[in-house]
């Protein structure tokens, strides 16, 4: 089974693909994390991604569709993917549908995630003096959620007709976000 999980930076994504990759023992496909590693590498394409982050950008299709691609190939992962944070952009959505089509998969579940700017900024927050993640700066934050929302709409919108579509409060607690989930999903 294949799942994509939609939100702004902040919603829960993660934490609910963690859930959701422990219980069907599926793979978490964070772009976000995939990004964070090449910036560890130090790699060319790492160097280019900080400067889209840190101006609060969204990094380049190419690079992210270029990552996306080992990982929807891998034979180990067929049907088993989560993705977290992809696609963002309909040129992205239109290579997942193309990718996925290509590998013969398909997304079987979309959850959009759907948090008030307030409450992203509270976690966020939150989140910075637990994690200390380099990329949650509360004015990098505002802008990849104005971002988001902006980019995002469209794939939404494209997304929001298909029958497997499902849009959750990501306000509630996580564990009323994944009991909801989980009942869609029938677990």
């Amino acid at each position: 089974m294949n799942l994509i999980l939609f939100g702004p930076p902040g919603a829960g994504k993660g934490t609910q693909a963690k859930n959701l990759e422990k219980k069907l023992n599926n793979y978490q496909v964070s772009t976000g994390d995939m990004l964070r590693d090449e910036i560890k590498k130090d790699s060319e394409i790492g160097k280019k991604i900080i400067n889209f982050m840190n101006e609060g950008k969204f990094v380049d299709n190419t690079i992210v569709n270029k990552l996306m691609e080992k990982v929807i190939f891998d034979p180990n992962k067929k049907n088993r993917l989560i993705f977290d944070g992809y696609p963002r952009a309909i040129d992205q959505a239109k290579n997942l549908d193309f990718l996925l089509s290509s590998s013969n998969q398909k997304i079987d579940y979309i959850f959009f995630l759907n948090v008030k700017k307030e409450t992203i900024i509270k976690r966020i927050e939150k989140r910075k003096s637990l994690e200390k993640r380099s990329d949650d700066d509360l004015n990098t934050i505002l802008k990849r959620y104005e971002t988001y929302m902006e980019t995002t709409k469209p794939v939404l919108d494209y997304y929001s007709s298909h029958q497997n579509y499902h849009e959750i409060d990501g306000s509630m607690k996580i564990e009323e976000i994944t009991s909801k989930i989980e009942e869609i999903l029938k677990l």
